[in-house]
């Protein structure tokens, strides 16, 4: 407190300026929009792997299952 008081108000303002200033920059975000942060985060989660598509064979045998109905509904009613 000696210091402080040794200092002219000037000074003494400067320095509490550039303490607040370094303290703020501490909570600082590294992505100045959510767009931003968004493209980050997909971009992660690829290099990642879990936007890679797997193939998925039930839309086929779903199909293929519909058509063997209709066939033989076809067949047992003509």
């Amino acid at each position: 407190m000696e210091s402080i008081r040794r200092q002219n108000p000037q000074a003494a303002l400067m320095s509490l300026e550039a303490a607040a200033s370094s303290a703020r920059g501490g909570f600082a975000c590294l992505f100045s929009t959510a767009d931003e942060y968004e493209t980050a985060l997909i971009a992660e989660r690829r290099a990642q792997g879990r936007y890679i598509k797997s193939r998925s064979y039930w839309p086929l045998a779903l199909f293929l299952g519909c058509a063997f109905v209709v066939a033989g509904s076809v067949l047992l009613f003509a």
